[in-house]
């Protein structure tokens, strides 16, 4: 293969997976044609593709990208399983194609700059959430203290209302029984002003 071939198919590849968080590698050898293309069928079904490439080119494709460091899983024949669905869909699917044909050799999987190695690590991407399943968790987890949080509101806006209420009929109490208490004080004024209106008619005599 020449260099320019080459170059061409790194920089398709290259274009192909840069975007990518995470792909997905299988040994592609003893898989038969027919199964093979029961298998990219089933994946392009899912938004998937199955790329066999040449490892060392691969190495080249994703340098200083994304998957830089995925090819440790690159070791003899390899096919790299990438798409538009989660990485956690793309475990399952090719467990399920382990379960048809249980000669296909799972290398592993690459995601978010972890590498889980064989058919391990592949069952333990798979039990991931997806994208979707992330997201109606998280709702669910906003929901749930939500509506305590206004069970607690509203409680706590009860106890409010009542306090106001109590304060402000003591203070009606306490208005009401502070007039007749001055009434008396000022009776013991009125006494006194009357002997100096009285005075008066005294003083006409010595006049």
């Amino acid at each position: 293969m020449s260099k320019q071939v080459k170059d061409l198919i790194t920089k398709e590849l290259s274009g192909r997976l840069k975007d990518l968080d995470g792909v997905a590698v299988i040994n592609p050898r003893g898989i038969s044609a027919i199964k093979n293309h029961g298998i990219r069928r089933r994946l392009r079904e899912k938004g998937l593709r199955m790329t066999v490439v040449r490892n060392t080119l691969a190495r080249r494709a994703v340098e200083g990208g994304k998957l830089q460091g995925f090819d440790a899983l690159l070791d003899g024949p390899s096919a790299v399983i990438y798409g538009e669905a989660s990485i956690a869909t793309i475990a399952r699917l090719i467990l399920d194609e382990k379960k048809n044909d249980d000669k296909i050799e799972l290398r592993g999987v690459f995601f978010d700059g972890e590498i889980y190695v064989g058919d391990k690590g592949m069952e333990q991407v798979s039990k991931l959430p997806t994208r979707e399943e992330a997201i109606g968790q998280v709702v669910a987890l906003i929901l749930a203290p939500g509506s305590k949080l206004a069970g607690t509101l509203k409680g706590q806006a009860g106890k409010v209302a009542a306090l106001i209420k109590a304060i402000e009929e003591k203070a009606e109490k306490s208005g009401g029984a502070a007039a007749p208490e001055a009434a008396p004080a000022a009776a013991p004024e009125a006494a006194a002003a009357a002997p100096e209106a009285g005075a008066a008619p005294e003083a006409a005599p010595t006049a």
